[in-house]
C-alpha cells in the first residue's frame, strides 16, 4: 500500500515504492512524486478505509479538526499489548530507535557526559532488551549550541570501541537563518564538522520560519518571506548526496506538512513535534499515519524543567494513577503512551538514573482499558512558539503559526 502507514509484526511504517534509490543512474529527485492527501472523513469510524486506499485515488488536501480529547481507536497503528516496538522504519527504509536522547536545554559541560553515559550504558547491559536499541539515537540541533560537545562525546565512544558510527542514529536540524537554498549545505557542513561526522541519519528543518543569514530571531528587521519549497529542494540535494540519509521537518502543522508533501520530490520522512499525553496531536497523528510520515515526539514528558512552561504532565492524576497500577514511573507511562501510538520519543535528561529509567519502556505495555483513560486528559500545547509571532512576522497570531492546531 504506497505510503500508507500501518503496523506489521515488527511495528514499522512500510517504505514506499518510490523511495527506493533508482537503479538507472537517475537522482532520487527524478522520481515522480505521488499526490499526498487524505480523503475527507467525519468520524474516526471511517479511518480504517485509509489502510485500503491507494494515495493516487485520494483528492482532498486537508483534514478537518477533531474535537480536543478525541481518542483514535486504531489498534492497527499501535503496538499490541505485550509486544516491543524497539524501533520504527522510516519511508526511506532507515530504522529509527523508538527512544532517543534529546539534547535541548542541556547545559554546556553536562551534555557530553550525558551522551557518553547514555550510549555506553545501553551497550554494556546485554542482558537487558535495550541493548539492541536504547540510546542509539541522539537528537541534536545547530540552535542548541552544544553540537561541538556532543561531537567530542561521539568521538570518544568511537575511539573506545563502545559503538561504531553505523550503530548510531544522529539527527540535527537546520536553523531559520540558513533557509536560503545556497545556505543549506553550509549549515549541514557546520553541524557535521562540530559533530565530527561524515553524514547525518536525519536532517530536519527546525521551524517553518526564515531569517537573514547570521541574524537574531528577536529583531523583526531580520525576518524574510518563507520559502519552504526552495529550502526543501536544497535539503533534497543533501539527501541525494548521502550527506543526510533521511530528511524531514519539525514543528510543522498538518496543513504545512500537507503543503510540503504536495510539492516534494523526496517526501519528508519525519515530522518532529511536541507530543505527550497533555498534547496528543490527534489531527497530525492521523495525517502522518496516512501519508507515511513518522511522528517523533520531542518534550514527551511535557518539558517539566522548562521554567516558562506552567504545567507538569508528570503530575497529571490520570498519568500518576496508571503508573501506580502498572508499577511504573509517570515518566515511563508517558513515554510508553507515545510508543504505543507509533511515535518515537526524545526524552531529555542528564541524570544517569533517569536515563536508565527512560529506556525501561520496551517489555511492557499499557492495556487498552487504561490507554483509553488518556482521552480524559485536558489538551494544551505547552511550547507555543510565541517568539515567532508579532505584527512584523508572517505569523500575526499563534493560530496562524499552527494553522489552528493550538
Amino acid at each position: 500500500l504506497p505510503r500508507t502507514a500501518h503496523w506489521i509484526p515488527e511495528f514499522v511504517v512500510q517504505p514506499a515504492h518510490h523511495d527506493a534509490a533508482p537503479t538507472d543512474g537517475r537522482s532520487r529527485r527524478d522520481e515522480p512524486a505521488p499526490p499526498h492527501a487524505l480523503p475527507a472523513y467525519k468520524s474516526t469510524a471511517q479511518l480504517p478505509v485509509l489502510h485500503h486506499t491507494a494515495l493516487r485515488n485520494l483528492s482532498c488536501c486537508a483534514t478537518p479538526h477533531l474535537p480536543r480529547g478525541t481518542y483514535v481507536h486504531r489498534t492497527s497503528e499501535r503496538a499490541p499489548a505485550g509486544e516491543m516496538a524497539m524501533s520504527f522504519v522510516l519511508s526511506t527504509g532507515a530504522r529509527m530507535p523508538a527512544v532517543g536522547l534529546g539534547t535541548w536545554q542541556s547545559d554546556p559541560g553536562v551534555v557530553g557526559n550525558a551522551v557518553y553515559a547514555a550510549v555506553k550504558r545501553s551497550s554494556g547491559e546485554s542482558e537487558i532488551v535495550f541493548v539492541q536499541a536504547g540510546y542509539r539515537h541522539i537528537d541534536c540541533a545547530r540552535d542548541y549550541g552544544n553540537e561541538k560537545e556532543v561531537g567530542l562525546a561521539l568521538k570518544k565512544l568511537f575511539d573506545e570501541g563502545v559503538v561504531k558510527r553505523e550503530d548510531l542514529f544522529i539527527t540535527s536540524k537546520l536553523w531559520c537563518d540558513h533557509h536560503a537554498a545556497e545556505d543549506v549545505p553550509d549549515a549541514l557542513k557546520q553541524s557535521l564538522d562540530d559533530l565530527q561526522l561524515e553524514y547525518l541519519d536525519l536532517y530536519l528543518i527546525h521551524w517553518p520560519f526564515k531569517l537573514k543569514k547570521g541574524t537574531s530571531l528577536f529583531n523583526p528587521e531580520n525576518y524574510l518571506p518563507l520559502d519552504i519549497p526552495g529550502t526543501w529542494a536544497a535539503m533534497e540535494k543533501l539527501y541525494d548526496a548521502g550527506k543526510a540519509r533521511a530528511i524531514g521537518v519539525s514543528n510543522f502543522s498538518t496543513q504545512k506538512l500537507g503543503d510540503l508533501l504536495a510539492v516534494a520530490c523526496v517526501p519528508p520522512a519525519v515530522n518532529q513535534v511536541e507530543c505527550h499525553p497533555g498534547w496528543q496531536q490527534t489531527d497530525l497523528h492521523i495525517f502522518c499515519q496516512a501519508t507515511g510520515v513518522h511522528l517523533t515526539a520531542y518534550s514527551p514528558l511535557g518539558s517539566p524543567a522548562t521554567a516558562w512552561v506552567n504545567r507538569n504532565i508528570l503530575q497529571e492524576p490520570i498519568v500518576i494513577s496508571i503508573a501506580e497500577k502498572l508499577g511504573k514511573t509517570p515518566a515511563q507511562v508517558a513515554l510508553r503512551w507515545n510508543i504505543q501510538m507509533g511515535h518515537s520519543v526524545l526524552p531529555k535528561s542528564v541524570s544517569e538514573e533517569r536515563i536508565k529509567q527512560n529506556l525501561e519502556v520496551y517489555d511492557w505495555s499499557i492495556p487498552d482499558d487504561l490507554l483509553e483513560k488518556f482521552s480524559e486528559i485536558e489538551q494544551a500545547r505547552l511550547l507555543r512558539g510565541q517568539f515567532f509571532v508579532n505584527p512584523q512576522s508572517i505569523y500575526k497570531t499563534l493560530e496562524e503559526l499552527w494553522d489552528g492546531e493550538i
